[in-house]
């Protein structure tokens, strides 16, 4: 899958579900991209790849390799349980170079071509096994969440009658780059519909993004069970807004209009130029300084809590250089998006237009592709700007926006997504 095209393989030599999923030839999603879907045209390989920066230029000596003090035993136990409970077959088409293209070949689109281990073509133990890795990777919060992006992924299969294939709690794939190791660089990669987790791993140090989350609908019965995403992400970044002053917030409210999409880092934009925007937490005041923190602790907290500290502390050293942006209306029912971006980390968050649930909805029943095209696909806009593209809200998509349909994600910028720097400095120093 170092492709984007229906039937592009992996260096593997495999095309498809590794278990054996069957998946239609034509991508769902919108228009634009290979068929509307994946990474498209703007996918890099890994050796090319030189990560989101705000001017193509690299800031160096942000990342090093040292010990976290963290201890990844758990992570890399589970890793290796579940891979040795796969069957040969499937173990193969799933394991890839730590190196490989396939780190940047994800998508959040729903019938995306995946590689790897699909969850609902696998046994209940072998899954069970698949969630004791996520478990040991992620926060109590981050599997919550990830679950519950599953069970409204088959809920949204379930209210439009379509994707019963794609739109289900199955439909979520692993694969492996390099070998499970305390001492040599490794990873995995989750995703799916809404769901992307990129977690790579070197001695005792990790680094999980790019991480996308996003649900259509975000509030919903299934099975019973009522779920409710998104309420951290949405509140945190109103408590920050709301707590700057009206002068401060001038210079933080774009005067442009929400758009349909504004999501500009998503799916195939690993070498995005995305210039700083809004204001700079050198302004502001101790308080709000906590709030930003607080709001950045919600995206970083869906990683074990060991790791997130040590990300919070990287976040913290960078903090006068953290930048807040803002597209939107400021109620609580508004839908809006806010960006937090600095040299080490870029987060965005994006309400955006209904696809295939609601009154507004453009799919309709049987529509099976809610996913639209991928966020951050290129619509003709300079490098930088906020907007999802022409015609306020561009690629495709119309309706109101809404906080029903939410797109967060959270990267590393200046060349550390997918743990890509400490590969090199590790390779470089030859540890």
């Amino acid at each position: 899958m170092t492709g984007c095209s229906a039937g592009a393989s992996g260096t593997s030599g495999t095309s498809g579900s590794a278990s054996g999923g069957t998946e239609s030839g034509m991508p769902s999603g919108g228009p634009g991209g290979a068929g509307g879907m994946g990474p498209g045209a703007t996918e890099v390989k890994y050796a090319d790849f030189k990560g989101v920066t705000t001017d193509g230029t690299v800031v160096d000596d942000l990342f090093s390799i040292h010990s976290t003090g963290v201890s990844t035993d758990g992570v890399v136990q589970a890793a290796q349980a579940f891979l040795d409970g796969l069957s040969a077959k499937v173990r193969r088409a799933s394991v890839f170079d730590v190196d490989d293209d396939e780190w940047l070949a994800w998508s959040n689109v729903d019938g995306y071509e995946r590689e790897g281990a699909r969850m609902g073509d696998l046994t209940e133990k072998q899954r069970n096994l698949g969630y004791a890795l996520l478990g040991k990777a992620l926060s109590a919060d981050g599997l919550t969440q990830t679950r519950n992006i599953m069970k409204l992924n088959a809920f949204l299969g379930d209210y439009n009658g379509g994707g019963r294939e794609t739109l289900t709690e199955g439909h979520y794939y692993f694969t492996f780059m390099g070998t499970p190791s305390t001492t040599k660089p490794w990873g995995f990669q989750y995703e799916g519909h809404h769901v992307a987790i990129n977690y790579f791993v070197l001695g005792d140090q990790v680094v999980m993004s790019p991480t996308f989350m996003g649900s259509e609908p975000t509030s919903a019965t299934y099975n019973g069970e009522k779920i409710t995403l998104f309420k951290p992400e949405t509140k945190a970044g109103l408590a920050l807004l709301r707590s700057l002053t009206s002068a401060q917030r001038e210079k933080v409210i774009s005067t442009d209009e929400k758009g349909g999409t504004d999501m500009v880092a998503g799916a195939g934009q690993d070498n995005l130029k995305l210039s700083y925007q809004g204001l700079a937490a050198a302004e502001f005041t101790p308080a709000q300084r906590r709030k930003l923190l607080d709001l950045v602790g919600v995206y970083v907290g869906y990683m074990d809590g060991g790791h997130a500290a040590v990300k919070m502390k990287e976040v913290e050293g960078h903090l006068d250089d953290t930048y807040f942006y803002w597209i939107g209306e400021t109620k609580d029912s508004s839908a809006f998006y806010y960006r937090v971006h600095s040299p080490v980390v870029l987060i965005e968050y994006d309400a955006q237009s209904p696809l295939a649930y609601g009154e507004n909805a453009q799919m309709g029943g049987g529509g099976g592709a809610p996913s639209g095209r991928p966020s951050g696909m290129p619509s003709g806009q300079p490098t930088g700007m906020p907007s999802g593209g022409p015609g306020g809200g561009g690629m495709g998509m119309g309706g109101t926006p809404t906080q029903q349909h939410i797109h967060t994600i959270i990267r590393t910028p200046n060349g550390n997504d997918y743990g890509v720097d400490l590969l090199k400095l590790h390779l470089e120093t030859d540890h």
